[in-house]
C-alpha cells in the first residue's frame, strides 16, 4: 500500500500501527458483532485513499516514486498500541495521563484530501468486524474488501475530528480471534476559503414514522460560534406534506438530527435541501452546494414491549395487530428501556457469548445462528427469533438483552417492519436509551431540551410538556 518506511515528518510515512488486543467485559446489553480478544497483536495501517491517483503519481519525481503531493492525499502513521480494555491503573490519575498519550500519538490524516479513510489489515488474518466511530460516538458507514484485509469509508469524513476504530481479527498463525482499538483524526481544513456542504440522511425511501433526519457537514461549526449555526439551521430547510412542527438539533460540531415534536405523519412526504451554496458562514467557511433529500413514511408501526407482563403489542395506525409473548434481558443483562427506532433487519446473525465478554467456560456462554433479527441498536440488540426460550416468552426474563419470541412471531415481525418504525420498552429494569451514540434514540429527548439544541431557540409554548410521550393510539 505504502512505498518506502520513513518517519512520520517525512513526505510518506510508515504504514503501521500495532494495537494490543485485551480480554474484554460484559456490556450488559443483547449479543452484537464485538468479540472478546486473544492476546496477539494486529499490524493495521490508517491512510486516506486517493482521489485522483494518476493525476498525482505524475507529480511525482522523487527517486523513490513517492513525492510530497503523493503525501499530503495519503499519509500514515505509526501508532502506539492501544487496548481496548486498559487494565485498571494503580491511580486515576495514571489512567487519564496514559489515555491522554494515546489519543495524541494518534495520526493526523490531511484535510485537503477528499478521499475515504483506509484500514489496512498488515499481519496475518482477516478483518470480521470493523466499527469506527467519532468522537460523538456516531458511526462512520464503510465496507470490508473480499479480502477481507482492508475496510474503506463510503465517503469522505470531516475535517478536524477525531475518531476511534475498533477492529475483530480472526485466523493468522494462533488462529484466534482479537480485538483491537486505534485512534486518528482529520486535520482542520486549510485557512483559504473552504466550502461547507451538508450530506443529509438516511438516504432516499420509504421508512417508519420515527426516522429522524440527519445531516453531516463537511466541516465542523463549533458550539462556540452561534452566529454561524444560526446561518446554517436558517440554510437547512424541511418541507413536509402534512406540514409538522420540527427543529434541528446539534448533535455535534458535524452533525444536526431533525425530528418532528412527536412523530412524522404516516404517509407523509419529506424534502430536505440546503440553502447554503455561497452564504458566506465564517470568515474562512462559504456554503457549497448540497443534494437535496426526499424521503416518504409508510403506515404508523409502533412496537411496544411491556417487560411486567412480558407482552409485546404491535400497532399498524393505532390499532393492536398481534400481540407477542416475549422474554427480555435478565438480570444483569437487562433491555434498555425507552423508544428506540428500527435500524436494519438480518435474516440471520450469528451470536456469541464471548462478544460481550462472557467467557466460554461460563454457564451464560452461547454460540447461536438467530433468524429474523430486528436491529435496534448499533451494540447489538435485536428483536430476534428465540425457540430455545419459548417457554420462558411471556412468563420470564432469561435473554442477554435483546427481545426474543417465538419463530413464528419473529418472522411476522421482520416481515412487517421497515427501518425507522418505532420500538418502545416500559416497565423495566434496564438503563434508558441514550439519545444519540447506539441509533437513534431521539425520541427519548423531551421536546423543550430538543429545542435547545437549536441554535435558531425556538420559544416552547405553554401548551408544550415535552418529549414524544407513550406510544398512544393516533385520535
Amino acid at each position: 500500500m505504502h512505498r518506502g518506511a520513513k518517519s512520520w515528518g517525512a513526505a510518506a510515512a510508515v504504514a503501521g500501527a500495532v494495537l494490543l488486543t485485551s480480554a474484554g467485559q460484559p456490556s450488559g446489553h443483547g449479543p452484537g458483532t464485538q468479540t472478546a480478544p486473544g492476546d496477539a497483536e494486529a499490524v493495521v495501517s490508517v491512510a486516506r485513499t486517493l482521489t485522483d491517483a494518476t493525476a498525482v503519481l505524475d507529480d511525482c519525481a522523487d527517486a523513490d516514486g513517492v513525492c510530497a503531493a503523493r503525501a499530503a492525499v495519503h499519509r500514515t502513521a505509526v501508532l502506539t498500541a492501544r487496548p481496548e480494555h486498559a487494565e485498571q491503573a494503580e491511580h486515576a490519575e495514571q489512567a487519564e495521563h496514559a489515555e491522554q498519550a494515546a489519543a495524541e500519538r494518534g495520526p493526523v490524516l490531511d484535510a485537503r484530501s477528499g478521499g475515504p479513510v483506509e484500514l489496512t489489515l498488515k499481519s496475518p488474518g482477516v478483518l470480521a468486524d470493523v466499527g469506527v466511530a467519532d468522537a460523538y460516538g456516531r458511526r462512520v458507514a464503510g465496507t470490508v474488501g473480499r479480502d477481507g484485509t482492508r475496510w474503506t469509508s463510503t465517503g469522505p469524513v470531516p475535517a478536524g475530528s477525531r475518531f476511534t476504530a475498533r477492529l475483530v481479527v480472526e485466523g493468522g498463525a494462533a488462529r484466534e480471534r482479537r480485538v483491537a482499538r486505534l485512534e486518528f483524526s482529520t486535520a482542520p481544513a486549510p485557512a483559504a476559503d473552504v466550502r461547507l456542504t451538508a450530506a443529509f440522511g438516511p438516504g432516499s425511501g420509504r421508512y417508519g414514522v420515527g426516522q429522524p433526519l440527519t445531516a453531516e457537514l463537511s466541516h465542523p461549526v463549533p458550539a462556540g460560534d452561534q452566529r454561524a449555526r444560526r446561518i446554517v439551521e436558517h440554510a437547512l430547510e424541511v418541507r413536509s406534506e402534512p406540514r409538522v412542527d420540527g427543529a434541528w438539533h446539534w448533535v455535534g460540531p458535524t452533525t444536526l438530527h431533525y425530528r418532528p415534536r412527536t412523530y412524522w405523519p404516516a404517509h407523509a412526504t419529506v424534502r430536505v435541501r440546503s440553502g447554503l451554496d455561497d452564504v458566506q458562514v465564517t470568515d474562512r467557511l462559504v456554503g457549497g452546494p448540497s443534494g437535496p433529500l426526499t424521503l416518504t413514511t409508510g403506515d404508523r408501526i409502533e412496537a411496544v414491549t411491556d417487560i411486567a407482563t412480558h407482552l409485546m403489542s404491535v400497532r399498524r395506525n393505532g390499532r393492536v395487530v398481534r400481540t407477542i409473548p416475549v422474554t427480555t434481558g435478565k438480570a444483569g443483562y437487562r433491555t434498555r428501556g425507552g423508544i428506540k427506532v428500527v435500524l436494519g433487519k438480518e435474516r440471520l446473525v450469528r451470536m456469541r457469548g464471548d462478544t460481550i465478554g462472557i467467557s466460554k467456560k461460563s454457564k451464560d456462554f452461547y454460540d447461536l445462528k438467530v433468524r429474523w433479527a430486528t436491529r435496534v441498536t448499533w451494540s447489538g440488540e435485536y428483536l430476534h427469533a428465540a425457540p430455545w426460550s419459548v417457554d420462558a416468552q411471556g412468563s420470564a426474563d432469561v435473554s442477554h438483552g435483546c427481545t426474543g419470541m417465538s419463530t413464528e412471531d419473529a418472522a411476522w415481525l421482520y416481515a412487517h417492519v421497515r427501518e425507522g418504525d418505532l420500538v418502545q420498552v416500559v416497565n423495566g429494569q434496564g438503563e434508558e436509551m441514550t439519545p444519540f451514540d447506539n441509533g437513534y434514540g431521539d425520541w427519548n429527548v423531551p421536546w423543550p431540551a430538543w429545542r435547545r439544541g437549536s441554535a435558531l431557540e425556538a420559544p416552547v409554548g405553554r401548551d408544550d410538556r415535552g418529549g414524544a410521550g407513550p406510544l398512544r393510539p393516533e385520535v
